[in-house]
């Protein structure tokens, strides 16, 4: 749940989203579920040349199982609140295989 309620923040910011087939795609964030499928308006394939059929996509629903990275704009990841709420989800896993 950490991850979704991660990418939630980052909903209307720009990433690039590469998939397995080594396929890059950046656009807006403008869904994500919890199965981390993503929704992505205003897109651009980062190769055209090789991906000249996508240069008519304007948007684009993405399964969670194929994305290989989610590149993010360093701006709009706050360090401290991610560390944070990693070491949070890291002992309260660890309090809960103790009990």
């Amino acid at each position: 749940m950490l991850f979704f309620s991660f990418f939630k923040t980052l909903v209307d910011h720009e990433v690039t989203i590469e998939l397995k087939n080594d396929l890059l795609i950046r656009g807006t964030l403008k869904s994500v579920d919890q199965f981390l499928n993503i929704k992505l308006d205003e897109i651009h394939v980062v190769d055209e040349a090789r991906y000249p059929h996508l240069s008519a996509v304007k948007s684009v629903f993405i399964r969670g199982s194929v994305v290989r990275y989610v590149h993010l704009p360093a701006n709009a990841v706050d360090t401290a609140l991610l560390e944070d709420a990693t070491r949070r989800e890291a002992s309260n896993a660890a309090a809960a295989r103790t009990r």
